[in-house]
């Protein structure tokens, strides 16, 4: 047993095995024991890493049950890995949750580097944007994935989202629908044997991956990466937005209910326009 408790977030190989790192074998062979999403996946690297260990399943369903037990035996002194079936827990899984609590009841929480999907698939595109929005799952329903994509329309950042290969296909339309400008790349199996980066406009990669959806079914872990807008979209929407402008001047002008000083501070708000550029919308609508 430990002198000091504390839980390890331990990060595991997305696929292969020789990303392991040294520090996250050392901490699996040392704790008290291994809280995982799956016991099965965790413990197939553990035996492969020659690494004997307790496990515990600490998944989505029973971490709300099982946390608070576990952060009690971590103030009892117990040394605690949580790992996630791939990648480091924390990104998109229940491990957040028991790092939060473990704050909350202020016990020590050591996080060790180690591979993620989304920063790996944000190199892996090229995209040169220097931000990106790492939005977890994409949303399943077209509805909610619609709303989401206009949300971020303006966002200047590439957007990262995981999807399954069951939905990439509709996720690559709707992202073309939105975004028929953006260059996209589908980072299919990273770090595994079948590792794939498929970039391209949107509309372009989007009939791709239709077409492989109708030949046969599509496989493996997704990121979906959409890069920033471009000059070009931006001055579009910038084009866009004048039009729109324009017509709510006139609009409002025809009303007759405010002045022209009026409806020039309206533009400036609405619109964030310059006050030079809302006046020359008004005066000359």
């Amino acid at each position: 047993m430990s002198t000091q408790g504390k839980l390890i977030i331990c990060p595991t190989p997305l696929g292969n095995l020789g990303d392991m790192t040294a520090r996250a074998k050392a901490a699996l062979e040392t704790c008290d024991v291994v809280c995982c999403e799956d016991t099965r996946v965790t413990g197939k690297l553990l035996a492969a890493l020659g690494i004997q260990q307790r496990l515990e399943r600490l998944d989505e369903a029973s971490i709300a049950q099982k946390a608070p037990a576990v952060l009690d035996r971590i103030a009892a002194g117990e040394t605690v890995c949580y790992c996630s079936d791939a990648g480091m827990p924390g990104v998109s899984d229940p491990g957040q949750r028991l790092i939060d609590q473990a704050y909350e009841r202020d016990l020590p929480v050591e996080v060790l580097p180690g591979g993620t999907a989304a920063a790996t698939a944000y190199v892996a595109s090229g995209f040169t944007s220097p931000a990106f929005y790492f939005g977890a799952f994409f949303p399943r329903k077209a509805g909610e994935r619609a709303a989401l994509l206009e949300s971020l329309r303006g966002l200047d950042a590439a957007l990262i989202f995981y999807e399954s290969p069951q939905r990439v296909a509709s996720a690559l339309e709707a992202i073309a629908a939105a975004y028929p400008l953006r260059q996209v790349a589908v980072c299919r199996e990273l770090t595994k044997l079948h590792e794939e980066v498929v970039r391209g406009r949107s509309d372009e990669v989007a009939r791709r991956f239709a077409q492989r959806e109708q030949e046969g079914a599509i496989k493996g872990e997704i990121v979906l990466v959409v890069d920033a807008p471009s000059d070009e979209e931006t001055a579009l929407q910038a084009s866009d937005m004048l039009q729109v402008a324009r017509e709510e001047a006139q609009a409002l002008l025809q009303a007759g209910e405010l002045s022209k000083k009026e409806i020039v501070a309206h533009m400036r708000d609405a619109y964030g326009l310059a006050r030079n550029d809302a006046y020359e919308i008004v005066h000359g609508a």
